[in-house]
């Protein structure tokens, strides 16, 4: 039940059909995300393997970009663009949460997007193809365990019925811990057999989410669900980055 909780919360696939979930399960859903990332990573894979049988490699980057934003409505995207708009325009945390929880988007946002589809599109792009499906689906796996930890770290900084999802996770236990921990590893252990160098970017993701983490708490002390969408954003760009990197300079 906490699974499927967590499949119709961050996707847009009616996962609600099949049963009725009450909302406590949802305070949970957090800690499912490294596995809800097998089916979005897993999806983005497919469609680039098979794309790439079809069309120009650019055609099958920007079909695989497409799936992910389309199946889960975009969400993590506006997460991003209220946290470009909030930190990027307000001066107080009254304000910066002011700004993240209005629905319309602003300048910061508007060039957060712009910047972030770019560099994501070119940096898929730039992935050898022959591991490139691994590399997808592990990065966003392993990403989104580093950006859980986000509610390990910090409190949730609104009233629960303030909220956008009218819920506040809640924190790991260490069973889900490790459950989240071996979810998020496992679909990277293909491409770090084939390239065992790769191990090299599993801290990326992590510093990117504690330099946030810090971010977060100097402005607004805490987090916010807009926060853990920018986070898995950005800490999974920053491994695509550091893999561009990485190839760039392999012998």
């Amino acid at each position: 039940m906490r699974l499927l909780a967590a499949l119709i919360f961050f996707t847009r696939l009616p996962f609600w059909r099949i049963a009725e979930v009450p909302p406590r399960y949802y305070k949970e859903v957090v800690n499912y995300w490294p596995l809800v990332g097998w089916l979005t990573g897993g999806v983005m894979a497919g469609i680039l393997w098979l794309t790439s049988h079809c069309f120009s490699w650019e055609i099958a980057v920007l079909l695989t970009m497409l799936s992910r934003i389309l199946l889960t409505g975009a969400l993590h995207e506006d997460g991003l663009a209220d946290f470009c708009d909030g930190f990027g325009g307000g001066t107080t945390r009254e304000r910066i949460l002011s700004i993240m929880k209005d629905s319309h988007i602003g300048t910061y946002g508007v060039i957060g997007l712009i910047c972030y589809l770019g560099m994501f599109y070119l940096l898929i792009y730039r992935l050898p193809m022959a591991i490139a499906p691994w590399l997808i689906v592990g990065f966003d796996t392993w990403s989104k365990f580093c950006s859980a930890q986000i509610i390990n770290l910090l409190p949730y900084t609104r009233k629960e019925e303030e909220s956008k999802a009218r819920v506040i996770y809640n924190r790991m236990s260490p069973g889900n811990w490790i459950m989240a921990f071996i979810c998020g590893l496992l679909p990277l252990v293909p491409a770090l057999l084939a390239c065992p160098s790769l191990v090299l970017l599993l801290p990326v993701p992590l510093l990117v989410t504690l330099a946030l983490v810090h971010l977060m708490r100097k402005k607004i002390q805490g987090y916010t669900g807009d926060c853990c969408g920018a986070t898995f954003l950005l800490s999974e760009l920053a491994m695509y980055l550091m893999s561009n990197c990485f190839f760039t300079h392999l012998p």
